[in-house]
């Protein structure tokens, strides 16, 4: 059975595209995805990682400061930044705009685990940075998303706040007491927790595909293409800036990842619950989805043939 839960998980940007493709084509198919699917699937998801986490974890971050807080600040710099460049330079559309923006201020993605393994990255790095922006993506998913999408729309920031605690810290934190607590039981749950984020968000983006058909089939190159740039600028300067500061490559590859892989679960959950009015916004989420895992799996590929030297 754990054979098949790794083959299932390795195929996840098969099974993303694949139920994208049918939803678009017969969105009668995944309509019943609603918003309610999308809020409980995301916290279900994010239960399963606080499950696989343990106080060493935890600990981990005080072996690696220097590295954690590069990793960080990285995340929640230099992806936002980029999300409002490419809304400028691509002159997106408001309610493109504001789920570009939306993508580019969450936390870092949960497949960034996996592709820094293939990538021959530091994976202990790479479990314990979208654990710190997770748990801090209450504060700034809404101050970033406030800072800019506010030019286009009015944003709640205290109720992104209160909906990034919901979807993303209480679960996470549940899963870490109840592997405290109740080691044995949480090892049993805790081996379906990827398995149950990639049906999560495979859901989450039939579900939206679905539901914003119209509005994709209009805007579908401006979607592909600010998806693209989006994750495309977040690898490349996740990469160089460590590199220039002296990091090892296998730190500078890990930063490079989370960077440039945010949560798009997150961010479609926000944009459907936040920005009902513009289909758009909960679309670039899918669309982030999509590109990130083409060009995290692209990169990790390259540099699995070449194995970090420091």
């Amino acid at each position: 059975m754990t054979r098949f839960f790794n083959w299932f998980n390795n195929l996840y940007p098969v099974w993303l595209v694949s139920l994208a493709v049918i939803a678009f084509v017969k969105p009668s198919t995944m309509l019943w995805f609603d918003s309610n699917w999308v809020f409980w699937s995301l916290a279900a998801s994010m239960l399963g990682m606080g499950l696989t986490l343990s106080l060493d974890d935890f600990k981990a971050i005080g072996r690696m400061p220097g590295s954690v807080a590069l990793g960080f600040a990285a995340q929640y710099t230099i992806m936002p930044l980029t999300g409002w460049f490419v809304t400028k330079v691509l002159a997106l559309d408001p309610g493109l705009a504001v789920g570009i923006i939306l993508v580019a201020s969450c936390p870092g993605g949960m497949a960034s685990n996996m592709i820094s393994y293939l990538a021959k990255a530091n994976v202990a790095l790479s479990v314990v940075l979208p654990l710190a922006s997770t748990l801090l993506a209450f504060i700034f998913t809404p101050a970033w998303t406030s800072a800019f999408a506010g030019k286009y729309v009015p944003v709640d920031a205290w109720g992104l706040c209160q909906s990034a605690l919901q979807l993303t810290v209480a679960p996470v934190v549940l899963g870490v007491l109840i592997r405290w607590k109740l080691p044995r039981m949480a090892d049993r749950i805790g081996a379906c927790g990827p398995t149950i984020a990639v049906l999560a968000f495979v859901g989450v983006s039939g579900g939206i595909v679905a539901a914003s058909a119209e509005a994709i089939a209009t805007s579908f190159g401006r979607l592909a293409l600010a998806a693209f740039t989006l994750h495309v600028i977040g690898f490349g300067v996740g990469y160089l800036l460590p590199k220039m500061l002296r990091y090892p490559e296998s730190v500078a590859r890990t930063v490079s990842i989370e960077v440039g892989m945010q949560n798009g679960g997150m961010a479609a959950s926000l944009a459907r619950q936040h920005f009902p009015a513009m289909p758009l916004a909960a679309a670039a989420a899918v669309f982030s989805g999509v590109m990130q895992n083409i060009v995290g799996g692209l990169m990790a590929s390259w540099w699995k043939r070449r194995p970090p030297s420091a």
